[in-house]
């Protein structure tokens, strides 16, 4: 984080990076004296409405972050921007994209949590496009010209108003991560009861295991006897608001239809009270650790590694044989993932995978069965595309191995 003293003393000078979080009401004009380096910009949880035409002396910038912020119209002036690759525009009050707002080489667009109900059909011209966000607006239906999108990856429609599948986006050739729930052509009336309902002050919460976008999850013990329960549980509380993937009420109920499977974290029990919504869990074992690293700026799409990470030909074929059967009892039913990393993937000593993190699924039996054969195509992709990132750090005397290259094959079906 920067200060706008250290920026107006000259002390930046040079830099390719800058944050400034100062309650700025306006664009800070000394920005521009960065032209010259400047290739990231973040103006995150501030309170600007808008951006001025001077932004455009800014000829190295690549990515614009502005979430948290006032904006009610996606700036015009980012159009003109042409070395734009990434634009964040997250939980501002946008209602407005105008046809001109969208430079042609954005990778990576995030305007998730705002109030947009149309997308101009200039959208498709972004035809490098890999990673679209755009859960929790107000959307009735996508721009038939997002067909174009070849090069599209990743992509949130979740928690919008969109009233038909969108057939356009079903045959993408590259989407592998979507996550559409929370919208009237996916919506469910089914409450699913495969666990039981508990009250909340049957249990009390105890240390922070980890958060995400959808809630917190928490190691917890019982106040009250449960039978039939375990003693060791963990329980994730909903945050209660809509997320990047989606709203929480949907990914509580993706994870009841799914049920359970050995190498998915079990669910016990849930809470469906006025302001708690919870998931009751088995407690994971703490000799487990994360399989993988979120994507970076510079992957998009792609999970990363901590650096010296390795993994013998004889570890992948057991993970991959492991997810392989998860992905096949998620599609049995009828139930899409839309977050299928490595980096959502526990693993031990032993090459013994857990899968978690629900808050992209989508339940799918509402669809036709034509779409649902699309939906269970375009998550395929996805498992090759970890099975390519699990070769990526595979031991090096294996690489050459039969086995190495019989799973290569599958990979390279992506």
């Amino acid at each position: 984080m920067h200060t706008l003293s250290q920026l107006k003393s000259g002390e930046l000078t040079g830099i390719t990076r800058l944050s400034l979080k100062e309650n700025l009401t306006e664009f800070p004009l000394e920005i521009l004296t960065l032209a010259d380096s400047l290739e990231v910009l973040d103006l995150s949880n501030n309170q600007l409405s808008e951006l001025p035409q001077a932004l455009t002396q800014l000829k190295k910038l690549k990515i614009l972050f502005a979430s948290n912020n006032q904006f009610t119209t996606l700036p015009e002036v980012l159009g003109e921007m042409e070395q734009l690759e990434m634009i964040g525009f997250k939980t501002n009050q946008i209602h407005t994209v105008p046809a001109n707002s969208l430079p042609k080489k954005l990778r990576w667009l995030i305007l998730t949590d705002n109030q947009i109900t149309q997308l101009p059909e200039s959208l498709g011209d972004c035809t490098r496009m890999r990673k679209l966000a755009l859960a929790g607006n107000k959307l009735t239906h996508l721009p038939e010209s997002m067909s174009q999108l070849h090069q599209l990856e990743l992509l949130r429609i979740s928690a919008n108003e969109i009233k038909h599948c969108p057939e356009q986006l079903l045959s993408l050739p590259k989407l592998a991560w979507f996550a559409f729930g929370g919208n009237p052509f996916s919506r469910s009336d089914i409450q699913n009861q495969t666990v039981p309902q508990i009250t909340s002050d049957s249990y009390k919460l105890e240390q922070v295991l980890g958060q995400g976008a959808s809630g917190v999850i928490s190691k917890a013990k019982w106040l009250k006897p449960q039978a039939g329960l375990p003693a060791d549980i963990a329980v994730k509380v909903f945050k209660g608001e809509v997320t990047s993937d989606g709203y929480p009420e949907d990914e509580l109920q993706a994870c009841l239809k799914v049920g359970n499977h050995p190498n998915l974290v079990q669910s016990l029990a849930q809470v469906n009270e006025k302001d708690h919504l919870a998931l009751i869990m088995n407690l994971i074992p703490a000799h487990y650790r994360n399989l993988g690293l979120p994507p970076s700026l510079q992957t998009c799409t792609r999970d990363t590694f901590s650096e010296g990470s390795s993994l013998s030909i004889h570890a992948i074929e057991k993970i991959v044989a492991q997810m392989q059967d998860v992905f096949n009892h998620l599609h049995d039913n009828q139930v899409c993932h839309g977050d299928l990393y490595a980096h959502n993937t526990l693993i031990d000593d032993d090459a013994n995978i857990i899968f978690g993190d629900f808050g992209a699924a989508t339940m799918y039996h509402m669809l036709t069965e034509r779409q649902q054969q699309k939906i269970k195509q375009i998550e395929q992709r996805a498992l090759d595309h970890f099975i390519d990132d699990l070769l990526s750090i595979c031991e090096t005397q294996d690489q050459n191995t039969a086995r190495f290259l019989k799973l290569q094959q599958l990979a390279l079906a992506a």
